[in-house]
């Protein structure tokens, strides 16, 4: 049985090259035709890191948002006709528009679509741990970056979300894959 599901890539650079080597692992280990809708920002990250042209390779099909409902996407998650929506890398802004009921855009009108159809929502939100995280930046350097409290109390409100599971690492994913 093939498994399709749909994979939404936000702004973040943060844990970016372990989502795309994720989404490649998945691709290639498993019978799967990912779907991936990739914010205007996510659009940026990725090519700043030079991911674009990889995942959209890689994925059966690639979406670029346009506006909150283009493509066309909420609806067929809402009617189940994907398995599930993960959302990974998840910046602090959707995180904090998730929590808040804002839907303005692609990625968050799906996620509350979705739990409206009451489809599996996952999500892989950048900011969530106390304390100082280190990140790669695309040159392959360091970046040392403080995790503020407002993003940490969102992911809080994210883990208590009716139909939103929080993962801890983009490749949990794998392991509800195995699940299904």
């Amino acid at each position: 049985m093939v498994i399709k599901f749909v994979w939404g890539i936000t702004g973040s650079g943060d844990l970016i090259q372990e989502s795309v080597e994720t989404i490649e692992k998945i691709d290639n280990e498993y019978n799967v035709k990912i779907t991936c809708i990739v914010s205007k920002e996510g659009e940026l990250v990725l090519k700043w890191y030079k991911l674009f042209d990889k995942v959209k390779n890689i994925v059966h099909k690639f979406y670029i948002e346009k506006g909150p409902n283009q493509p066309f996407i909420a609806g067929p998650l809402q009617r189940g006709e994907y398995k599930f929506l993960y959302v990974s890398p998840a910046s602090g802004n959707t995180v904090a528009k998730i929590v808040h009921g804002i839907a303005d855009t692609l990625i968050t009108n799906c996620v509350a679509q979705t739990i409206k159809g009451y489809v599996p929502v996952y999500i892989y939100p950048v900011d969530q741990h106390k304390g100082d995280i280190i990140t790669i930046l695309p040159n392959g350097k360091k970046l040392k970056l403080r995790m503020r409290t407002v993003d940490l109390n969102n992911v809080k409100k994210l883990r208590q979300m009716d139909g939103i599971t929080v993962l801890n690492h983009p490749n949990e994913i794998i392991q509800i894959i195995n699940e299904l």
